[in-house]
């Protein structure tokens, strides 16, 4: 009986490695709060159970996540010449029709 129990317990603990059950909830629960789209028409019990499962699956993400800043700071975007393509072989003098 102790060897059908223990063939059975490794059985189903090299199924488990296979299957990595535990990876694909993560995945699944990091991408559902990725895209905002059923994350945000699921309803309040949906995004916890979502928030938690993410928490417990990844919990350096989920708490750098919550530690990031909502609404960060953007720096300004650069200023760009819309004709670059006509500057960049020319010096300053040479196209003034002036």
């Amino acid at each position: 009986m102790t060897a059908l129990a223990l063939t059975v317990a490794l059985a189903a603990g090299y199924l488990l490695g296979r299957l990595r059950p535990w990876r694909r909830l993560g995945n699944w629960t990091a991408d559902q709060i990725r895209h905002t789209g059923p994350w945000a028409r699921g309803g309040h019990l949906r995004q916890a159970a979502l928030a938690l499962a993410h928490l417990l699956t990844s919990p350096r993400t989920s708490l750098r996540i919550l530690r990031t800043p909502a609404d960060p700071v953007q720096p300004p975007a650069p200023v760009r010449d819309p004709d670059w393509a006509a500057h960049r072989t020319r010096t300053p003098t040479e196209g003034d029709p002036a």
